[in-house]
């Protein structure tokens, strides 16, 4: 059986919840859910869906990530650095080395894709 070159992302049926690794609550109780719906064959590449309650995290990334919003508000703010608010139809990149906090102002949802360093 062959992998299919295009894979269109249908409703999330099942997600993981519990926070990733690197990922802190440091304000409120926000709870996240991610569903990866595509590897790629060696691992490398990750894409999926993610939706967050409201509150605040602290995160630190060790790979890249392409993040297209499809829902809700964040302002995030690498430490040291300017907050960046996002919101619906916004796309954006997190570098590797990120670290910083994501304030969820409202229920997010939004698609990303992975790069594994």
């Amino acid at each position: 059986m062959t992998r299919p070159t295009i894979l269109k992302f249908g409703p999330v049926e099942h997600a993981d919840a519990g926070d990733l690794p690197g990922w802190v609550v440091v304000e409120g109780s926000p709870t996240m859910q991610t569903a990866v719906q595509h590897t790629t064959e060696d691992g490398k590449v990750m894409s999926g869906t993610w939706r967050a309650s409201p509150g605040t995290y602290h995160a630190t990334y060790t790979d890249y990530e392409f993040v297209h919003m499809i829902a809700g508000r964040i302002i995030i703010t690498p430490d040291g650095g300017e907050p960046v608010e996002v919101g619906p139809g916004d796309a954006f990149v997190v570098e590797a080395d990120f670290k910083g906090t994501w304030k969820i102002l409202e229920p997010v949802t939004k698609h990303f894709v992975v790069v594994v360093g």
